[in-house]
């Protein structure tokens, strides 16, 4: 009995979709509810079809906005790793749409544990799809699969996000300061116990 790979039939896909990225056709919803398809873009053709936004907002074309929004992909990197910035320009030269997540502080090393199973860098997620190191042939073989086209097709204007760490810090609280006019905060003054009256040792008021 013969098997299907799921990859194949994925990598199938991944050639047609990737055929019409290439033709970077746009999807136009008219205002009476009618779809027309053309190779013209326009901002209203951006929000009908949920076109996703770079943050230079510059919208995506069409097909690359709807696999990157199946398979969102994310590059987990730290400082002075080569192996990292190989797989970032990997993603770069492609022309991929992803976010960076930087292992800096020891609960970024404890979150990434539990994302990967261990502290091995870079770590690549496609969708659901997760790769830990870098391989050229593994993270190309993956993106085809999911596809994302081979050449880039970002707009002249995209701008790529920020790389944000792992785990947000917390905001610290700010400290007290005892020299902030009107701020500090008074001790009671400690209640005083008078001595006993001999006369009166239960001190009863007459």
């Amino acid at each position: 009995m013969t098997r299907t790979n799921p990859l194949a039939l994925l990598a199938s896909a991944a050639l047609l979709l990737a055929g019409a990225a290439q033709a970077q056709i746009y999807r136009h919803v008219g205002p009476d509810g009618r779809v027309s398809y053309s190779g013209q873009p326009s901002a209203a053709d951006s929000r009908a079809t949920g076109g996703k936004a770079s943050a230079g907002g510059a919208a995506l074309p069409y097909e690359l906005s709807q696999t990157a929004q199946r398979y969102p992909v994310t590059l987990y990197t730290s400082n002075n790793c080569a192996a990292c910035n190989t797989g970032r320009n990997l993603l770069i030269s492609r022309g991929i749409p992803f976010s960076e997540k930087t292992v800096e502080s020891n609960d970024d090393i404890a979150a990434l544990q539990r994302l990967s199973g261990g502290n091995d860098l870079p770590v690549l997620t496609i969708g659901q799809q997760r790769l830990n190191g870098f391989s050229d042939q593994e993270w190309s073989q993956y993106l085809d699969a999911a596809g994302y086209p081979k050449t880039s097709q970002l707009p002249a204007s995209y701008r790529r996000p920020s790389a944000t760490q792992l785990v947000a810090s917390q905001p610290v609280a700010p400290a007290f300061r005892a020299d902030t006019a009107g701020t500090e905060q008074q001790e009671p003054a400690p209640t005083v116990t008078p001595a006993p009256d001999r006369n009166n040792p239960a001190g009863i008021r007459f």
